[in-house]
Formats: structure tokens, sequence, C-alpha cells
């Protein structure tokens, strides 16, 4: 019989936290950038002769929530490289 330490549960619980920071992480930046992207497709068909204050504007917040997928992405490689048992 396998004998399992508690090394290597904490490592297990650390890796399978790493998945779900980025599988949840990533599930909010996805939905509100394409929400963001098609309003500002929307606005330009709408008035596009400020097509390029749209572009912008959009640009901006979807880099505001791209950070919340970072932030995910950094607690995932903390997790995976700096947690040891």
């Amino acid at each position: 019989m396998v004998e399992i330490t508690g090394a290597e549960i904490i490592r297990a619980a650390a890796m399978l936290g790493a998945g779900l920071a980025m599988g949840f992480g990533a599930i909010g930046p996805g939905v509100g950038e394409g929400y963001a992207a098609g309003k500002a497709c929307e606005g330009v068909a709408r008035e596009p002769e400020n097509a390029g204050l749209i572009t912008r504007t959009m640009l901006v917040g979807q880099a505001v929530s791209e950070s919340t997928g970072i932030y995910s992405l950094v607690i995932a490689l903390l997790l995976i490289f700096v947690v040891k048992a």
C-alpha cells in the first residue's frame, strides 16, 4: 500500500488551487471584455464618426477588466512555485 505524506497532500491542494484560480479567474475578464467589445461595436455602428474615441475607451475598459485575470495568474504561479511542504 502506498503511503501519502502530508507534503504530497499540500502540494496536490496547491496544484488544485492553482487550476481553480485560473479557471474561475479567467471567466470574469472573458465575459467583461466580450461585453465591452460588443457594446463598442454597437456604438461605432451608431456613430461611426466617434470610432476612435469609442475604441480608446473600450481598450481602457478591457485593460482594467484584464487586471483581475492577471491577479489570478499571479496567485496560480505563487501556488505552483512557492508553496512547498
